[in-house]
């Protein structure tokens, strides 16, 4: 059973979520809030698996409802569906820790695939959202840093799908200290502070499909 909070201020969005999700089998809406602050107290009450959030939400914004729930509820993944589709928000939610990202314009399949990844640990985002951050990092100017090594190569091909650094280590067969040290090794060399930054690096260099 896939259990999930919606978070939305307007009673019709709320409404469609609720009617899409439990049409799917083995889907479950276990809490509504139509504000952050109450989307924060109903994540904590009924620990769902995934908390599907509106960015622009009364009283504590999407961001900040992301961040709390992901720090007090940190087995919930956080999905957001909204409007919004500025680089830099998409920037600050993922920061956070949003897991995905799909826009209210996209097909209702869209939304349901993204619940159905994000609901199993993996990132999803949406072609338009993939597309903005891919032209903001083309946008900014190249630099000339050192090459990556082949295994800081797989380490960051491997963070670019979504997984952890214990995951990593798992599928290379290598101590966890090593991976942290390879991902460390592989953001000097690309001169970048954010692992948003390396799944953009993954993305434009062909190390994971968009």
């Amino acid at each position: 059973m896939l259990r999930i909070l919606i978070a939305d201020d307007h009673d019709v969005v709320r409404c469609g979520l609720r009617r899409l999700i439990e049409a799917q089998a083995g889907w479950e809406v276990v809490a509504e809030a139509g504000d952050g602050k109450d989307a924060i107290g109903k994540a904590a009450e009924t620990n769902p698996d995934i908390a599907v959030l509106d960015y622009s939400m009364p009283l504590i914004n999407g961001i900040e409802a992301t961040r709390q729930i992901r720090a007090n509820v940190p087995k919930t993944e956080v999905l957001i569906f909204t409007i919004h589709d500025d680089e830099k928000l998409i920037e600050e939610l993922l920061r956070a820790g949003a897991r995905g990202y799909v826009s209210k314009a996209a097909a209702e399949q869209d939304l349901l695939d993204a619940i159905e990844t994000v609901g199993a640990h993996r990132p999803f985002f949406g072609s338009n959202v993939i597309e903005i951050l891919l032209k903001a990092y083309l946008a900014q100017p190249i630099r000339n840093g050192m090459p990556l090594s082949d295994q800081e190569t797989r380490v960051v091909k491997l963070v670019g799908e979504g997984h952890t650094n214990n995951q990593i280590a798992k599928i290379l067969n290598i101590n966890l200290w090593m991976v942290e040290n390879q991902r460390a090794a592989a953001m000097r060399k690309l001169n970048v502070s954010s692992s948003v930054s390396l799944v953009r690096y993954a993305v434009r260099n062909g190390l994971v499909e968009a």
